[in-house]
């Protein structure tokens, strides 16, 4: 894997807005409700808070009850499960996205955060949470060695995630998603619980479907083949199913307030980050 990409990526950093792991102490500062280093702010009490952190101070003074919010430090986990499976085999898919796995993770390495690397397929094949240089050329290592194969069963894999980690951390999926669309949905709602950030990888031909006559599909998960004539109305009716797709999963991230981002195997990393660093929800440099 040629790594150069890596040296364009040190002017972001990794900064999430909304919830975050408690169980490690890292470089983060974040806004939590409950005890802290220093007091930032206050809101109004809600349902289920604990009622020891209600500041009767301001209570006897206003006669409501508000709660004090503090400034902690907490460490980030970045999870980042990268599809393996035969589909992303298909014009340098898989490599794209491991590229783009090891931008994250180097990006974690920057911030001194713990980061895991993650294959799914069929099933899970969960990565240990480490942090450091030597992490990331182990995992490296690992994805240059990884051939893609096999199906694949998101929803089965994000219900193997959740059921693995219990504190809220980053998650990033790469995929090419081409599944199921409630399979698809089920897994964001699985994992809307953490700040996710869904990147879609597709091939340019996947993209565009920039074929035409007679052409022989192949599916790489299951090998059953396909001859057809790809004409006009073929390619329209591909794009309008592609869009609903990928409108679908928009529409879901937007539900839960995750990232979805799609990328085609040509556009080059650097500029797959800086849009990623620009419209993320979750992420801000």
């Amino acid at each position: 894997m040629d790594t150069e990409f890596l040296k364009e990526l040190e002017r972001f950093a990794l900064l999430v807005k909304k919830r975050v792991s408690t169980a490690y102490t890292g470089s983060r500062r974040s806004v939590r409700f409950g005890h802290g280093i220093s007091p930032v702010g206050y809101r109004e009490y809600r349902k289920g808070d604990d009622f020891k952190l209600v500041d009767w101070k301001v209570y006897g003074r206003t006669e409501k009850l508000f709660i004090k919010e503090h400034e902690e430090q907490r460490s980030l986990v970045v999870h980042i499960l990268l599809d393996s499976s035969a589909s992303m085999g298909y014009s340098r898919k898989f490599e794209f996205g491991a590229k783009l796995a090891i931008g994250f993770a180097y990006l974690a390495v920057q911030e001194n955060e713990k980061f895991s690397i993650s294959l799914f397929g069929d099933n899970l094949h969960p990565g240990e949470p480490m942090r450091g240089r030597g992490h990331l050329l182990d995992s490296i290592d690992v994805l240059d060695g990884t051939l893609p194969q096999g199906k694949t069963n998101i929803k089965r894999a994000s219900d193997q995630f959740d059921r693995l980690i219990s504190s809220t951390s980053l998650v990033v999926v790469i995929s090419d998603f081409l599944d199921r669309p409630e399979d698809v949905a089920s897994s964001i709602y699985r994992l809307s619980g953490h700040d996710l950030i869904l990147v879609r990888v597709l091939s340019p031909e996947e993209a565009e479907l920039d074929l035409a006559g007679d052409v022989k599909f192949v599916d790489l998960e299951s090998g059953k083949d396909l001859i057809t004539r790809v004409s006009q109305k073929l390619r329209d009716d591909y794009a309008t199913k592609l869009e609903g797709h990928t409108r679908g999963i928009a529409s879901t991230c937007n539900l839960v307030q995750a990232d979805f981002f799609s990328f085609r195997t040509d556009v080059p990393l650097f500029d797959a980050f800086f849009e990623i660093n620009e419209r993320s929800k979750v992420w801000r440099a």
